[in-house]
């Protein structure tokens, strides 16, 4: 079991509103690694916590936090609002860079379902000297087509193997990246990797990308 240095629920102060998340980091820690949920998810999302937990046990910060204010939560176009969730992850960025504890963490971003257009839509306006990694998780990468060859950091897209329209459109985007990059496709696993162990292989392979990278 890992040995934290800080694991509490935090509040994201920017332009104005208050974003909820949880912010765990264990000793040791040299790299953090955000989250971006796929619309109608928060950060309590199951798989996102799977996925997290596996990587504080390999020594890695997390941080989850609410993409969307309760209100805004409220409104579905805002759910699907791509350009608003990649600023909350560019402002959630530079939060990270006022806060003492984690400021020179380096930084990766798993983005599931939607959420992957917003990582990578991050990615891309932050740059490689800020973001170091991405991993997508069923993502929908297709969503920020136009910002795909902007992408510097190195991305690995994972998807299921029986997800095929999903699986098509990353086909789509991995060709439109111009990053280091690679495609992992996790045989016998739908959309939401609800098959056993399919969620594991996720997580691994999510591991394994940070570690090389963060």
């Amino acid at each position: 079991m890992a040995n934290y240095t800080f694991n509490e629920t935090v509040q994201l102060n920017v332009h104005n509103i208050s974003l909820t998340g949880d912010l765990i980091v264990p000793e040791g820690a040299t790299g953090l690694v955000v989250f971006s949920h796929g619309s109608g998810s928060s950060r309590l999302s199951k798989r996102n916590r799977f996925v997290a937990e596996q990587l504080q046990e390999a020594g890695f910060a997390t941080l989850l936090f609410d993409l969307l204010t309760p209100e805004e939560d409220q409104n579905p176009e805002a759910r699907f609002d791509i350009p608003l969730i990649t600023q909350r992850l560019v402002d959630a960025a530079y939060w990270i860079r006022e806060n003492l504890l984690i400021n020179e963490l380096n930084l990766g971003l798993f983005g599931a379902s939607t959420g992957a257009a917003s990582a990578l839509g991050a990615a891309a306006a932050l740059g490689g000297d800020v973001i170091k990694a991405v991993v997508s998780r069923g993502g929908r990468p297709d969503l920020a087509d136009e910002i795909l060859p902007h992408v510097k950091a190195p991305t690995l897209l994972i998807v299921g193997g029986n997800d095929e329209p999903v699986l098509d459109m990353n086909q789509q985007a991995f060709d439109r990246l111009q990053c280091e990059k690679e495609m992992e496709i996790v045989t016998g696993a739908t959309h939401l990797f609800e098959e056993p162990g399919t969620l594991g292989k996720v997580a691994e392979l999510a591991t394994n990308w940070f570690k090389k990278y963060l």
